[in-house]
């Protein structure tokens, strides 16, 4: 009598009988149905595997099955397996070929398709600078304007090439060290006169913390080129803006009427320093082309080229009298300079350093001026004496800024390490650090006309409040490395420019 498992009615491979029902199970069902369950399936009872008894049985033999018992039906089934994978293969191939040929047609369309972005953003690129060109053109042919008289030339303005001065210097005279003497003289009569009287209509701190970002300008420079690494704000006239960009122009803008004024082409390096004249219509730039520019801003044209440095120029400062121009390159000489005849006065390296310098400063007295240097140095000069009178070390990396507070008393500056120091000028030493976040870029530092406030560029845009050294407010707005930072009249609105190619206003929305 042959075994039949009670749950698949099949003879088992390996018969167990459970003692439970005396029935006879194929072991590898009833296990899974004792995992499973734990009972008996055929009277419910409680039943384990230990409960389960083998039953030693002959082995089974299975039939062949009745296709493969003879030698053409084997061959059949060889056949028919072969077709099948034949069939197989073919559609393979098919499906291959379609996707090859789908494949070809996506590459060539994404070709097309960047070429086609690439021709649309060199166009708006063009498009963009024929449109910063119009802009000064449409502003004086507005109806009524009348141009304002022309400031006289300094040099051969017609022919700028002609205004070029040999590089030896003319020496400091007896008038001129007289001259910037009695400015001296009246600057801290007239700073003392003040006192510690706060200036008529000066932002307070409660207006400065609410300030939100007014206005953002992008088509100054190319965008072809983008970023704008320097700004200045004309002191007469604070609507007045001009920046230096990587596209080897400065730009003059007014915010009032958001128009261009004058682009000022000639340089053949991006311009790295700009100034305003405080008083006349005069902008000064330097650039990496070793020549320093003088130009008028109603005739867009250069009065001056002032080639002092026979290496890179990395900054520049405008003496009290608007008369004489300090620099600083990477020759590791700071020049002085008269910007009425375009000549050299004097030039001046530090014999015990020989170091690029990074930045130069005018004292607001104009005696002293600061200089930084590519070793982390700051180094205070005496101008009339020609002589380094202090050194201030404590950075890390080279200088990036510095700025002097109009007290006298205070200078700010700045490196590649992520701080911003303050240094006390009567007591000769650092009196605060001002730690910022790690990596944080110092790009550019400013005081307030009153020295009441310091604005911090770099990674981001920030207001400090002087002797507390408090952080006011701290604007997020450029997308990337703010450049430069100026304040405007009393304070009463912001302007930074950054490497987004943007130049941004802030103040009380």
């Amino acid at each position: 009598m042959a075994l039949c498992c009670a749950i698949s009615n099949e003879v088992p491979e390996q018969p167990v009988i459970s003692s439970a029902s005396g029935h006879i199970y194929e072991k590898r069902l009833i296990e899974k149905y004792i995992k499973e369950n734990g009972t008996d399936p055929m009277n419910g009872e409680k039943l384990s595997t230990e409960m389960l008894m083998e039953v030693k049985a002959s082995p089974l033999v299975k039939p062949r099955p009745a296709s493969a018992t003879s030698i053409p039906a084997i061959l059949k089934s060889l056949q028919d397996e072969w077709d099948a994978v034949m069939l197989h293969s073919f559609t393979l191939r098919q499906q291959l070929q379609t996707a090859r040929q789908e494949l070809s047609h996506a590459l060539y369309q994404h070709d097309a398709a960047c070429r086609v972005i690439a021709r649309l953003t060199k166009e708006v690129s063009a498009a963009r600078e024929a449109l910063a060109t119009l802009k000064p053109q449409a502003g004086v042919a507005a109806p009524g304007y009348t141009a304002p008289p022309q400031q006289p030339a300094y040099g051969a303005e017609a022919n700028p090439e002609a205004a070029q001065q040999p590089m030896e210097e003319a020496g400091m005279s007896d008038e001129v060290l007289q001259k910037l003497q009695d400015k001296a003289t009246l600057l801290t009569a007239e700073r003392k006169k003040r006192g510690k009287t706060v200036p008529e209509g000066l932002a307070i701190v409660e207006d400065i913390k609410t300030y939100r970002q007014l206005a953002s300008h992008t088509g100054l420079h190319s965008a072809s080129v983008p970023g704008i690494l320097s700004l200045d704000v004309c002191l007469k006239d604070t609507s007045k803006i001009v920046t230096g960009g990587n596209d080897k122009n400065a730009v003059v803008f007014n915010k009032d009427t958001e128009q261009v004024m004058a682009i000022l082409k000639g340089h053949s390096k991006k311009v790295t320093s700009v100034i305003y004249h405080p008083e006349e219509e005069l902008v000064f730039t330097a650039s990496p082309d070793c020549t320093i520019r003088v130009w008028g801003v109603q005739t867009a044209q250069c009065a001056q080229i002032i080639r002092a440095h026979d290496a890179p120029v990395t900054g520049i400062s405008l003496h009290a009298t608007g008369d004489y121009l300090l620099s600083s390159s990477t020759d590791m000489h700071w020049a002085f300079s008269d910007l009425r005849v375009g000549r050299v006065l004097t030039k001046v390296n530090d014999p015990s350093s020989q170091h690029a310098l990074t930045c130069a400063q005018f004292h607001p007295d104009g005696l002293i001026f600061g200089t930084g240097t590519e070793d982390s140095m700051i180094k205070i000069w005496d101008l009339k004496e020609r002589a380094n009178v202090a050194n201030f070390p404590g950075h890390q990396g080279p200088i990036t800024s510095i700025a002097f507070s109009e007290n006298g008393y205070y200078l700010a500056t700045s490196a590649e390490d992520s701080v911003v120091k303050l240094w006390d000028l009567r007591k000769l030493k650092n009196f605060k650090t001002l730690q910022l976040s790690d990596k944080y870029d110092v790009r550019s530092l400013s005081f307030d006309q009153s020295g009441t406030y310091l604005a911090v560029a770099g990674t981001d845009v920030r207001v400090y409040l002087c002797k507390q050294w408090q952080d006011l407010v701290v604007f997020n707005d450029h997308t990337a490395t703010a450049t430069g930072v100026r304040f405007g009249h009393n304070g009463t609105f912001l302007a930074s420019a950054s490497m987004d190619r943007s130049l941004k206003f802030f103040g009380i929305p």
